[in-house]
């Protein structure tokens, strides 16, 4: 994972700070003490003015500058929140394996015991019960990003807990991902829009629901695909499931996809939706030269 770009720096907003409000506080002094002490000198109107006019614009450049570093420090802790997530779903990866290999050998003791007592099918069946759990967590274990990998392992152990049987289809490494966009970023996207897919099935019997979550590459771009079988989205109401605080449902908050597209955007890249009544498809890419600029606040 990769640091910020543009880390905090705090000796520097602490400078700015200071050097602002003390300039501030000394043109207030400043006026204060025309006033008390040359009150009728007739050049007192034109200092008093003068003072006035420099004290607007220091304290209207001093508002600027906190502003500016308000929204960057805003950024950057909507990283650091975004990093947390994907460290959290590390750890809950990386816990996975290690259970997962400290019982590996439980397990093959148990199959040897079973077999040595001629238990063949209770060897079987055990064998067949271990490898679906060994198999749901290796089947994501296949992009060279570990944050992808833990974040996919997540969603697909979140996906099995709501009773959406889920499908990933991996045709690609992702080995420059950090090129292209930081991995954080990506499972911020990923992790949206599979949210919305399980909450896009809550209605959809069980027997029906499936989802697909599918990676790949050509050679300009990274694509990404989630696929589901949820309610079909009203074409009249598509292309606002993108717009700031439109959401369907009454205790949503009508972010997720905003930010999914403007997370895409701020790299060059983009995502588009369709759906009909038998499935609903978000799709979209970033490009593998990273396009990255500042976004505006």
């Amino acid at each position: 994972m990769k640091p910020l770009k543009k880390p905090v720096s705090v000796r520097k907003a602490t400078n700015y700070a200071i050097v602002i409000n003390a300039l501030q506080i000394a043109l207030i002094l400043v006026m204060l003490l025309a006033i008390i002490i040359v009150p009728e000198i007739e050049t007192s109107y034109r200092l008093l003015l003068t003072l006035t006019i420099v004290a607007s614009l220091v304290i209207v450049w001093g508002a600027v500058v906190d502003i500016r570093e308000a929204l960057h420090t805003r950024k950057l802790l909507t990283q650091l929140d975004d990093m947390d997530d994907t460290i959290d779903a590390m750890s809950q990866f990386n816990n996975t394996l290690r259970a997962q290999r400290h019982d590996f050998l439980n397990h093959l003791q148990v199959v040897y015991s079973l077999i040595e007592m001629e238990e063949y099918q209770e060897a079987n069946d055990y064998i067949e019960q271990v490898y679906g759990r060994i198999t749901s967590v290796s089947r994501v274990v296949k992009t060279a990003n570990p944050a992808v990998n833990a974040l996919l392992m997540v969603k697909t152990a979140a996906c099995e807990k709501a009773g959406v049987p889920v499908e990933v289809s991996i045709t690609s490494k992702w080995e420059t991902l950090e090129n292209a966009m930081p991995d954080w970023e990506m499972c911020k996207v990923l992790s949206n829009l599979i949210d919305n897919a399980i909450d896009a099935m809550e209605r959809v019997p069980q027997g029906q629901r499936r989802l697909l979550i599918a990676l790949g590459e050509n050679v300009r771009q990274y694509t990404f695909l989630v696929e589901n079988t949820g309610e079909k989205i009203p074409e009249t109401i598509r292309e606002h499931i993108f717009i700031p605080g439109f959401t369907t449902k009454g205790d949503g908050h009508g972010m997720g996809l905003h930010i999914v597209r403007r997370t895409l955007h701020e790299r060059g890249g983009d995502i588009q939706v369709e759906s009909d009544d038998k499935h609903t498809v978000f799709s979209g890419y970033v490009p593998k030269v990273n396009l990255h600029t500042e976004p505006t606040a």
